[in-house]
Formats: C-alpha cells, structure tokens, sequence
C-alpha cells in the first residue's frame, strides 16, 4: 500500500471513529430519556404480576408520571432539533446552464479523485471554497407535483444527495484554470468521506444541535412570545448541552475528513497547488484590501461597485507593481482566467458584488434610487466627488449648529492668493455683509492653536452621522419574512444586516480627520485645478497633474490632533490651493 493511500485510510478511519463516537452521543441521549419509561414499564409489570406488593404504589405512579413528563419533553427537544433550520452559507447559486465548463472541470475531477461530484456549484463573496451540506428539507427548493417522489408504502425515499461545492468568487477572476482545479482538488475529494453513511448522520445530528441552539436563542414573534419562551430555553439548554459533549468529537471528525481529503487529492496537480495556494493568499490580501478602502466608501454614499471581482484583477495588478514580493504574479494573466469557465461572467460578478455589498455593509436586495450600482469608470465622480462634498457639506453644517460666525474681513491672510480674495470674501469666509461662505479657512480657523474646537466639532461631526445612519431606511434582517423569496440570506437566521461589518465604528477624530481631508479635496478640485481619482489599494484619491498625492493624511493630523495648521498651509501651497475661496458642496 503506498503512503498516500496509508495516510488516507488512516484519516478516514479516525473521521469514522469520531463520528460512531457522535452516534453514542445520541444513542445515550435517547437512553437516557428512554430510562424512567423502563423503570416505570418494569414497576407496572411487577404489580400486575402480584410481585409487588400496595406499598410501591406511590412508587409506582411517581415514576410512571416521571416517565411520562421526560417522555414529552424528549419528544419536543426531538422535534425541534429535527425541524431545526441549519445556517446556510449565503452564495450566489451557478446553474449548470450558467457555468458547463465549470461543471465539466469539477466533474473531470471528482472523476479522476474517483469520489462523487458535488450536486451544484455556488459562489461566495469571500476567499475561500468548501463543501456545504444542504439536504435540510428548508435548504431544498419547492417541489412541484410533477417532480416529487412517488411514494412507496406512505413513505417518500430520497436518494443521498452529494453536498454543494461553493468557491469563492474571487479565485475565478484572480486564478487560471489549471491554477483553480489544483485548489479545488482537496475540496471536491472531501465528497468522498461526506457520503459515508455514518459520517452523514454524525453531521446532520451536530447540525441540528447547531439549529436548536440558535432557533431557541432567537425572539419568538406574535404575542404569546413570553409563554413559548420557557419551552424554548429548556430545548436550547438541552442542546447546548448535547453540543457541548459533541464538539470535541466533532472537530476531529472533520479534521480527519480534512486529512483523508488532502491525501486522496495529492495525486492531482499536487506541484501545481502548491504555487496555486500563493495566489489564494495574494487574492486574499487584494480582496480584502479592496473591500475596505474602495467598496466600503461607495456603499456608504448608497452605491455598490458591481464589479467587484474584476477590481481584485486591477488592484492584485497593482499591489505586483508596487511590491516586489508579488512581482512576476502579473506574468500569469496571460493565461485563461477560471473566469472564462463561465457563460456570463458579468452577471455572475454582478451578483457576488451585490451580495457582498450585504453582507459587509447591508442594503436591500433589489437596486433603488438610494442603492444603485457602479462602475469602475463613474467610481471618481459618483463616489470619490460625492463623498468628498458630502463629508464637507456635513463639516461647515456642524460649524454651523455651533454658533461659529465668520470673523469680519481684514484679518490675517488664510489663502494662498492675494489681496483681492480677501477683499472679496474676507479672511475666514464671510463676504461684505458677514454672511458665512463654504471656504477652507473658516475651518482652519476654528481647529488652530490651542484653542481650537477639534474636540467640540467631532463630537458634532459623530453626532451628525448617527443621526444620518438612524434616519436611513431600516433593512429587514436576514431571514425575515419580508425579504422575497429566494434571496440569498433566506436560510441564514433572524440576524440583522450587516452580518458581517468590515470595520468598527470610527471614532470622533478618525471622522473629523476625513471630514478636513474631504474639505481640502475639495478646495484643491475647485481651486487647483485637482481632481478625484481611485486607487485600487487606497480607495478614493486626489490627482494633482494626473498624480496621485498620498502626503495629505499626516498635515490634516497634525491640524485635528495638534491644532497645529503649518504643515497643512505648506501643504496647499504645494498644490496651489486657495482657501479664501469657495467650495462647491452637494
């Protein structure tokens, strides 16, 4: 026997083991439940056979109505782990119609792995692929007249259906063919041991524990919530307990499927996998980095890049040029991208990129006035120059709300032009009759020195975003009955979007700080000559002659946190920028 073989069957052979032992788990759970009825059966036989005499009657009737109590208590916890919805990964569903050369490759290798193929394919918005059981009668589609089982003696039989594969959807974009199908390899040989009947079982038991424990700690709706809520706790707890004992089990069991898995695979493209598994980091490092400096923007000014995975193609491109430790990565894209496996890539991407705009943000499923996507060429204008004039809009309001009036004219000279700006605006923009202007050296003034306002103007800044956040529309959480039928968050739980937040809340300064920032944007748009621009690593940016200036972060620290304006004034000189004069706001 070779080694491979040795170290697969040994992997299997634990996973089994593992999972008999999730079984006895079970087994004495029933036992145990099973015991007063015995005990009680045992008690009632006695006394009818005269074996006994009057004095065990109270004995007798004490354990028989013990038994029958733990009898239906066993019977709810079994029928609410039973009927327990299981969390289901949210994907974008991929026909076979929509992806044959994809289907084909993965049947190719489930083929050569010699295990079963996965039932269908979905993508994920994350970078990472697993196999993902969804036999849970919630998880199947409805079923039509024409295309249910016959039964059979009052009884439906249900073929076992092989788990579904789900890849991450950035991989097709980023990897080649060969590259995708040599990471693929461990995961479709993974089939292999899912379809052991004993495995199967252990699996749908913790699953159901899983779902038992979440459906009792979810709100139970309707006005008889308090009433079910002491049921429910009761089933949870004997959950959490039952998962409890399962879980080390369970974690070996799936580390020897994982094991088994990896050594069946190393007989496919084993060389391959091993540079493949260098772009699964690099892809996840250009994804991750995309989703936080360039997605996350747009969708808070409610638009959603709709081609996201085609963005982690440019920004991986340009992290290779800047770094040198991805350089030569670029020297693949002359190869077939696993994109091209697919019949409509665009539509594909467009839907991993909305569900990822949900699940890292939140947002309805269906496009509106206030959800809209965006491509790629309308990024610096409808999210970069939106943003930046949103965010000074909201800053000169605050000033506004805090009773700053402009100084009068014939102060200090704030602007880098001359004399007649301030005999035109005045010098911490107020025109001839004192009426407040939206200029950069009114808030230059107000954050300078020692007694500046910084702390007073985040703190208005926060306010006034919470305020924002609490007046936008509420989506409903995932899972809801308003949500429509067959969106992707359907089976995932009652949880509130965004399920999973990219960043925490920033704080008073961090916002003031890109309040500042999108105030001198601004001014050097309208003033300089400037315009917006997107970075594919940092997000929104400002091209100064068709260049990027990344130095503005540190001189509009130095002015928020310090009070300290010299290195922001030297700064706008640089750019030619004029503060007396006004910006134009949304």
């Amino acid at each position: 026997m070779s080694g491979t073989g040795t170290g697969e069957e040994l992997g299997a052979q634990a996973a089994r083991a593992r999972a008999l032992a999730l079984l006895r788990i079970r087994s004495r759970a029933t036992a145990v439940a099973l015991l007063p009825a015995a005990v009680a059966v045992v008690l009632l036989v006695a006394a009818a056979q005269g074996r006994i005499g009057g004095g065990w009657d109270v004995v007798r009737w004490a354990v028989t109505a013990c038994a029958a109590v733990v009898l239906l208590g066993a019977a709810a916890v079994s029928v609410a782990i039973a009927r327990a919805r299981p969390a289901v990964s949210p994907t974008v569903p991929l026909t076979e119609q929509a992806a044959p050369d994809l289907y084909r490759l993965v049947r190719d290798l489930a083929d050569r792995l010699d295990v079963p193929a996965p039932s269908a394919i979905a993508l994920t918005p994350d970078c990472d692929s697993w196999l993902e059981d969804r036999t849970h009668r919630s998880a199947q589609p409805a079923e039509s007249p024409a295309t249910r089982p016959a039964a059979s003696g009052g009884r439906r039989h249900r073929a076992p259906v092989a788990p579904v594969l789900v890849i991450g959807s950035p991989f097709l974009w980023w990897m080649r063919v060969a590259e995708l199908r040599a990471v693929l390899a461990p995961v479709v040989a993974g089939t292999g041991p899912a379809a052991h009947p004993d495995i199967a079982a252990a699996r749908r038991f913790v699953r159901g524990l899983d779902g038992a424990v979440a459906d009792a700690a979810a709100t139970a709706p309707g006005r008889l919530a308090g009433l079910r809520r002491l049921p429910r706790g009761l089933v949870g707890w004997i959950a959490r307990l039952l998962l409890r004992s399962c879980r080390g089990h369970a974690a070996a069991m799936e580390r020897g499927v994982a094991a088994a898995a990896s050594e069946r695979a190393q007989a496919v493209d084993y060389g391959l996998r091993i540079a493949a598994q260098e772009q699964v980091g690099l892809a996840y490092a250009g994804w991750d980095r995309l989703l936080t400096r360039v997605a996350l923007p747009a969708w808070r000014m409610g638009r959603w890049p709709s081609r996201l995975d085609a963005g982690v193609v440019s920004a991986l491109t340009e992290l290779s040029r800047r770094d040198r430790l991805a350089e030569g990565f670029t020297s693949r894209l002359g190869e077939r991208p696993a994109c091209d496996l697919l019949e409509e890539p665009g539509a594909a991407d467009e839907a991993a990129s909305l569900l990822a705009a949900r699940l890292f943000h939140g947002g309805p499923a269906e496009t509106g006035p206030d959800w809209s996507p965006v491509d790629w060429q309308q990024y610096p204008e409808e999210v970069v120059d939106r943003k930046w004039r949103t965010e000074a809009a909201r800053l000169l309001r605050v000033l506004d709300a805090m009773g700053v009036h402009p100084a009068p004219a014939g102060g200090p000279d704030e602007a880098v032009g001359g004399a007649g700006a301030v005999r035109a605006f005045g010098a911490h923009g107020a025109d001839a009759v004192g009426v407040a202007v939206p200029t950069l050296a009114r808030v230059v003034e107000q954050l300078t020195g020692p007694d500046g306002r910084g702390e007073e103007l985040a703190a208005g800044i926060s306010a006034a975003v919470a305020r924002e956040e609490a007046a936008a529309p509420q989506q409903p959480p995932a899972g809801s009955p308003a949500v429509s039928d067959g969106d992707a968050l359907d089976f995932w739980g009652p949880d509130p979007l965004p399920l999973f937040p990219l960043q925490p809340p920033r704080t008073g300064t961090e916002l003031l700080a890109d309040h500042v920032a999108a105030m001198v944007c601004c001014a050097a748009v309208d003033t300089a000559g400037a315009a917006p621009g997107l970075d594919w690593l940092d997000g929104p940016a400002l091209l100064v002659d068709g260049e990027r200036r990344a130095d503005l972060g540190s001189p509009v620290l130095s002015l928020v946190e310090d009070g300290d304006a010299g290195p922001l004034r030297c700064w706008l000189a640089s750019v030619g920028v004029r503060t007396d004069k006004p910006v134009r706001l949304v």
